[in-house]
């Protein structure tokens, strides 16, 4: 399974980010990707397919999932949905880890879940509206969302295989975002692990065991999530597409898109371009 680092940034001077979720018009997939954030996926209209590590979660219209920092996830959403996002960086909540390295957060019951929804809701109505002092009342939501994560939703403890994974994710963020600021270039393992002062074996064994991936496809999937996004929205040829972002040829290109979107570049582009 495919995983990347996700950077979040907060809107606006406001400490967490809130937005509806880019694959909203369906045909959409994520691969497996972590962060340093507490993230809450909000299906209002629709569904989506969610996956945290190996297990499968399908999102139904009304109804949410919570990851947890540095908890490996992908999305699959073939249809057109709106799903709401609140991505909360675990900074937040720094000063209430007491004794636990890490805080991890899961869905109760129904009234609890209700409760949390309804929050989140209006915290997105109040953000898109911004009236008088809407500052304010998006501060008091927030505080009032983080009190009802932390006294209903938070686990009491976790598995020492699970906070193992946890710190190999951190150290593997750090190695990912260097990637994703360089992967168009030649990033060889040998060269990557060099930069962060491991050895070429090691560096290749934590991205396996870790992030479920080899260093390889995770570079692959990764420079395929940045040609989409030029292969969607320009009329580039598909050659200087793949060269742009780091592959050898449209060879090359092809067989890394078709692993993972199960078709050819120039049949995908056909398909999106019907959505616009």
């Amino acid at each position: 399974m495919d995983s990347s680092h996700e950077m979040i940034i907060p809107n606006d001077n406001l400490p967490f980010k809130l937005f509806l979720f880019e694959g909203g018009e369906g045909k959409y997939k994520r691969a497996s990707h972590w962060h340093r954030s507490i993230e809450i996926f909000l299906v209002m209209e629709g569904k989506i397919d969610f996956y945290l590590g190996e297990n499968h979660f399908p999102i139904g219209e009304k109804d949410f999932i919570i990851v947890n920092s540095n908890e490996v996830h992908s999305i699959d959403a073939p249809l057109p949905n709106r799903t709401l996002v609140l991505q909360i960086p675990v900074q937040t909540f720094e000063v209430y880890l007491q004794e636990q390295p890490y805080l991890s957060f899961s869905r109760r019951s129904g009234e609890q879940n209700g409760k949390l929804m309804g929050l989140v809701m209006e915290m997105y109505r109040t953000y898109e509206r911004k009236t008088y002092a809407w500052e304010l009342k998006m501060g008091g939501l927030f505080e009032f969302v983080k009190y009802l994560l932390l006294t209903e939703f938070k686990d009491q403890a976790q598995a020492p295989d699970i906070i193992r994974q946890k710190i190999h994710l951190e150290k593997l963020s750090e190695i990912t975002e260097y990637m994703k600021n360089h992967y168009d270039e030649a990033l060889s393992l040998e060269k990557v692990a060099d930069r962060f002062g491991f050895s070429p074996t090691y560096l290749s064994r934590i991205f396996k065991r870790y992030a479920n991936i080899s260093y390889r496809d995770y570079l692959q999937d990764l420079r395929v999530e940045y040609a989409v996004k030029e292969m969607v929205h320009t009329a580039h040829e598909l050659g200087d597409i793949a060269v742009n972002h780091g592959f050898s040829d449209s060879r090359a290109f092809a067989k890394a898109f078709a692993k993972r979107y199960g078709c050819l570049p120039s049949e995908y582009r056909k398909r999106a371009r019907k959505c616009y």
